[in-house]
């Protein structure tokens, strides 16, 4: 069977590589921008995969590959659509997580074939939750696979009650702290902690004309702990 592959991320990546291996696939081309989907109607590929992919897929493409043009989300589905679902997770207090769904023409509305729970703590940052999901959407789409080239999903259907979506300019303007602001201690936090992602200045704040960037690092008391007791034990 053939494949076409759009995007990439560092799972994407690891996804691609995955799938360049496989003897049960035959991938064709790697795609990463706009304008080279043309390529979709001439190569007429049985399935095409997303990872990372940043633009919206006219209907016209999606018809094509007879077992329809996948998305693997790095969010929980139908909660945290749009852009940076792990940012949001921590700011509005959602899931986090992995889900594999069909592309149709908006944005991560389609049916979900497979999702994936992340846990989250509050010593989670962006970064650190970014990295767990993503590893989550390798994990899941591995074990999916098997049921995706067979045909054998069961799916099921968004429900837009549940769901929340955010565009990039959101995210743009959380990432500006408005000194004059009152926040609630913990909604500061959250929204330092889920910025936090070296080596990306995200969050800043303008104090007399200067400005600066913010980042933020917590601790659990219970791993402070552990390292204090290590520390004094191995001291003798």
């Amino acid at each position: 069977m053939d494949l076409v592959f759009l995007g990439i991320n560092d799972a994407g990546w690891d996804i691609y590589e995955w799938l360049c291996e496989r003897d049960d696939v035959n991938v064709v081309a790697l795609l990463t921008t706009k304008e080279q989907l043309d390529l979709i109607e001439k190569l007429e590929p049985d399935i095409v995969v997303c990872v990372g992919y940043q633009h919206i897929l006219p209907e016209n493409i999606i018809s094509i590959p007879d077992l329809g043009c996948l998305n693997i989300h790095p969010g929980y589905l139908p909660q945290t659509r749009g852009f940076n679902p792990n940012v949001w997770s921590i700011i509005d207090g959602l899931p986090a997580g992995a889900t594999i769904h069909y592309t149709d023409a908006d944005i991560d509305t389609g049916d979900i074939i497979a999702r994936q729970r992340v846990k989250q703590s509050f010593d989670d940052t962006g970064k650190s939750l970014y990295n767990r999901v993503e590893k989550a959407c390798v994990e899941l789409f591995i074990e999916t696979w098997p049921d995706i080239i067979s045909g054998d999903v069961e799916t099921v259907s968004q429900t837009d009650h549940k769901a929340t979506y955010h565009y990039k300019s959101e995210f743009e303007e959380i990432c500006k702290i408005d000194p004059q602001e009152t926040y609630k201690a913990k909604e500061l936090l959250d929204i330092l902690r889920a910025l936090t992602f070296p080596p990306f200045n995200n969050t800043f704040i303008e104090i007399d004309g200067e400005k600066y960037y913010v980042e933020i690092d917590i601790t659990s008391a219970d791993e402070t702990d552990r390292v204090d007791r290590v520390g004094t034990l191995s001291s003798y």
